[in-house]
Formats: structure tokens, sequence, C-alpha cells
């Protein structure tokens, strides 16, 4: 389950992602202003770090897929990955990172695809009493499950590569691939694939052995 909060965030998810896109190596823009297309989130288990998948694009350009985490204090040695920091009115400060580089996503991601679960129910804390409200998801997400895998516990990131149109992330014995921006092609065996509105099913990311 995802605990959600009425709050404003100062500044918005999607003035930090607007000033961080750019500079990615996968990044491909179009005219027009940084818009969500969609989102989903996972449920960290042990409570402390937000999860949310973003994809966005520029006007009528391709769809950028952005996942993040939203901690309350510093990643350390994750720096690098660091988008920005925010205001949220009902938490206080939040560190901001792209989650190809926290261990708490790729966690999540790996145990989706291999568990074949996919998004957190979201619930919204409506008056800050504990009174919660379903919110309907705007996207699903699905893993493929792997028979016989078990679900990671991510320590360590060995390396990170970042490609034309996805990013590779070495950890352990695996090799998680996420894609940035979409095109056609087949569902991988150990994969996780995500829909919303009338638009086909895409690969959002898959495992391979590293």
């Amino acid at each position: 389950m995802a605990l959600l909060h009425r709050a404003t965030v100062t500044p918005t998810k999607l003035e930090l992602i607007a000033g961080w896109l750019p500079r990615q190596r996968w990044h491909q823009g179009a005219a027009g202003d940084l818009e969500r297309v969609a989102a989903f989130r996972f449920d960290d288990p042990a409570g402390s770090v937000g999860i949310e998948t973003m994809l966005v694009r520029y006007g009528s350009g391709p769809v950028h897929h952005v996942p993040l985490t939203y901690r309350d204090a510093p990643l350390p040695g994750c720096d690098a990955w660091l988008i920005g920091t925010a205001e949220h009115s009902v938490l206080g400060k939040r560190w901001v990172y792209d989650a190809a580089g926290d261990p708490v996503y790729l966690a999540a991601l790996a145990g989706a695809i291999i568990a074949g679960t996919g998004e957190a129910e979201e619930f919204v804390d409506v008056d800050g009493a504990g009174t919660l409200e379903r919110r309907a998801p705007a996207m699903t997400a699905r893993g493929t499950g792997v028979a016989g895998g078990t679900p990671p516990t991510v320590a360590e990131i060995r390396r990170i590569e970042d490609h034309g149109d996805h990013t590779v992330v070495h950890v352990g014995q695996l090799r998680i691939v996420i894609l940035r921006r979409f095109t056609d092609g087949d569902l991988p065996p150990a994969a996780l694939s995500g829909r919303w509105d009338d638009q086909p099913e895409v690969i959002l990311a898959f495992l391979s052995n590293g």
C-alpha cells in the first residue's frame, strides 16, 4: 500500500524533472511544456522511501520513463542520481532521486518482475487524521513472474550505464534494464510491463544475468 497526503510540493515534481531531464543521455526533446502522461507507485516494505514511476513527455514528443524515489535524508554515495530537493507541506524536506541509483527501488522493481506483481494500491490521507481514501490508479504495471525466482536483496550496485534509450544497472548477478523511451517489441521472459488509457502495453524494464 502506498500512503499519500493531500499536500503541496515546492518545486513540483514536474519542475524538478524538467530541470534534470534535458541533461540525460537518453533525453529526446520536443516543443511544448513537460507534462505527466501517467504514473504508478511501488511499496517500500520498510515504509520509509516513496517510490513513484512517472511517464512524462514534451508536447507530442516521445514518452520518457522516469522512476523516482523520495527520501527524508540524503542517500549516501548517491549524489550523482539526485534530481533535486523539494519541500513537502506535510512531510518536510524531501530528497528526490533518479531511482535507477536507489537500491530500494531496484529491489522493488526486480521483486515485482520475479514475483509477477504490479503497482501498489494508493490511499490518500484526506484529513491528516488517518481517514484513507483509495485513489484509482493512473496506470497499471505487471511483472511476468519468474518460476522458482527469489526477489533479491539489493545491498550494493556494482555499475550503472546510461545508453541512448535505456539504463543498465548491475546488481549482484542481475542485470536490470530500465527502458527510458519505448519501442515496439516482444515482452522479454522476465519483465515489467505497463498500460495506461487506450495505449498498447509497453515494456518498462526487464532482467537478465549480468
